[in-house]
């Protein structure tokens, strides 16, 4: 699948404020989300990314 900075993604699992949808706003070997509901940040390692991510919403 292909992503960028500053996409919209959809995540398997929704976040607990209750929504599924993730902005990308830091790419490496690790990737950093943030909640677009909430405001909250999370980092992941790009492997567990790619497995936890179900699909792009908005390209940037």
């Amino acid at each position: 699948m292909e992503y960028g900075l500053h996409d919209v993604v959809q995540m398997k699992k929704p976040h607990p404020c209750g929504t599924n949808r993730w902005e990308i706003i830091r790419m490496g070997m690790d990737i950093k989300l943030k909640c677009l509901g909430c405001g909250h940040i999370v980092m992941l390692k790009r492997r567990e990314f790619e497995r936890k991510l179900k699909k792009i919403l908005e390209n940037a």
